[in-house]
């Protein structure tokens, strides 16, 4: 019974860890203002500062494994490149080293998961008072202090100590074989209870008491460097494919430093020996603390030069899903390449706007499937489309302003022409995005309220959004090229079918609603079938910038 409690124990505290990281991830991409982009924009900006972050966040939580989930948390989120968050987590293997030191003169746990509940009721206060507007925030808070408890609980999850660890001492003289031994002990003690920073203090509290001796404490120590990245492994569980890369980074950085210390292990510990005050034997705690430090820095010394290649490295092993949504749009501007021809940046452009135009019409399918078959969105397709809706977001900011840059270029009267079209085509598109979204809150909603929609009217809204879907298409297909005459008459007569079906689907809706129909509904469907035309208008106003002309 106590050994399936644990198993239990285990699985409710890393759902609840997972569950923590989710909210917290939410919370960031619901409150990540420009504020606190610039902020940890600035704070790893290169990686001598990326590291100087890590290592002083760990320092102030006393956890790496907390540290290394928080920022898989935010590369998920899109607040951090990948490139970013391989400095970081270097830097909180140098933080984590002070808790060894902690232990070593003080004898002192800090366990930051007694601050979690009141941390909690702060985030909790900020999603209640809507005059605060930080909801966004109050989520974040709230995931943050779920994940302290979640790793608490895991900790908790099997109690490991000095006394029951006797058995260390048995296998500590096993000749040449002993530290490779103790590293794999190091690995899987630290992965079961969750916490190097506690496996440190057991190696030490037995050191001092001399059941271990100082070469195998050693390679316990440096087995523990590894098993302290399974929170970050667990945190990546479901996550983004970038989000699951930073913590292969921090898995691949452990493992190489503390292979290369084991390797030259006989050295090190004499290296120690050399710099650490009095003999092994006699300050053995300070010893251990010292090492802890100096493969650490050592390792970080060694690998930070190369944080670009670490990077790639992960790309490499973890493949992008073709169906994943990025987190982030980024789009730079190329420089060089606008001061040789000013025709280069439009080009660039050009292609970026039609993955825009591909983007939009994904969302435009999901809503069409919900409304044409009358399917339930469920919680996941309205998550990856509000995904959808937040990227394009950002590739409407960063190619409206890219655009506005080229404008600074010395174009001529037809290129000049072109960035206005783009500037209206990028506009309208992301209207066109809002519009799916909206109409997916609108399903979510007749799903939450047990509302239903009458059958006569679902099958009128099949031909009515497969108008908007054929316009759609058509102005797809033509991006970026120029539309003729009878081109435009035909986006024409298109837009006057979807106004004209408007405008018998709202007259039906309005007069059930004077013969007493259900209100909610009736309001509901007209708000449907109004968005599904703006989304034509939308379609139209694009056709028409192609073009070259505005609409009336």
């Amino acid at each position: 019974m106590n050994f399936l409690f644990m198993v239990f124990h285990f699985a409710g505290s890393l759902c609840f860890l997972l569950f923590g990281m989710k909210f917290l991830s939410d919370g960031i991409q619901k409150s990540a203002g420009e504020r606190l982009q610039k902020a940890l924009a600035f704070m790893t900006r290169n990686r001598f500062l990326g590291l100087l972050t890590g290592c002083a966040l760990t320092m102030l939580i006393q956890s790496s494994g907390a540290t290394t989930v928080m920022v898989v948390s935010f590369v998920n989120a899109g607040l951090l490149t990948l490139e970013q968050s391989v400095a970081v987590i270097f830097g909180a293997n140098i933080g984590t080293t002070i808790t060894a030191w902690i232990v070593a003169l003080f004898g002192f746990d800090f366990k930051i998961s007694a601050l979690a509940v009141p941390i909690f009721a702060v985030g909790y206060l900020c999603t209640v008072f809507k005059s605060f507007k930080k909801e966004g925030i109050g989520q974040a808070v709230m995931g943050f202090s779920l994940m302290f408890i979640a790793l608490g609980w895991l900790s908790e999850a099997v109690s490991l100590n000095a006394e029951n660890m006797g058995f260390l001492s048995a296998v500590q003289d096993l000749g040449v074989w002993s530290a490779p031994i103790a590293v794999f002990i190091g690995i899987a003690v630290t992965a079961l209870i969750h916490s190097s920073s506690a496996m440190t203090a057991i190696v030490i509290t037995m050191a001092y008491n001399g059941l271990l001796s100082w070469e195998f404490s050693a390679a316990l120590v440096i087995g523990s460097n590894i098993g302290s990245t399974v929170d970050s492994v667990m945190a990546a569980f479901g996550s983004k494919t970038n989000a699951r890369r930073a913590s292969l980074v921090h898995v691949l950085f452990n493992t190489a430093t503390a292979l290369l210390a084991l390797i030259f292990l006989p050295q090190l510990t004499r290296l120690v020996d050399f710099i650490t005050p009095g003999r092994a034997a006699v300050a053995v705690t300070y010893h251990i603390a010292m090492l802890h430090t100096l493969f650490n820095v050592t390792g970080t010394i060694l690998f930070l030069p190369f944080t670009k290649q670490v990077a790639q490295l992960t790309k490499s092993l973890i493949k992008e899903k073709p169906e994943e949504i990025p987190s982030t749009y980024r789009f730079p501007f190329p420089d060089h390449a606008a001061h040789e021809s000013s025709a280069i940046p439009l080009m660039a452009v050009k292609s970026e706007i039609q993955h825009m135009a591909d983007s939009t019409v994904e969302m435009f399918d999901r809503v069409q499937k919900g409304l044409s078959d009358g399917e339930l969105f469920v919680a996941r397709e309205f998550e990856t489309l509000e995904q959808e809706e937040y990227y394009i977001d950002q590739m409407q900011e960063q190619l409206t302003a890219f655009l506005l840059r080229t404008q600074k270029l010395n174009l001529n009267g037809r290129q000049i022409e072109q960035v206005n079209e783009m500037l209206a085509v990028v506009t309208e598109l992301e209207a066109l995005s809002d519009d799916c979204l909206t109409i997916g809150v609108f399903l979510k909603r007749i799903e939450q309220k047990k509302l239903s929609i009458a059958t006569d009217d679902k099958k009128r809204l099949i031909p009515y959004i497969e108008l908007v879907r054929q316009l759609l298409y058509f102005v797809h297909r033509h991006i970026g090229s120029v539309l003729s005459k009878d081109q435009l008459d035909f986006a024409n007569s298109l837009e006057e079918q979807i106004d004209e079906e408007r405008t018998v689907l709202k007259k039906v809706a309005r007069d059930r609603l004077e013969q007493g129909r259900d209100v909610r509904s009736e309001l509901l469907y007209i708000d449907i079938v109004r968005k599904v035309e703006k989304m034509g208008d939308s379609c139209f106003a694009i056709a028409c910038h192609l073009g070259g002309r505005e609409k009336n």
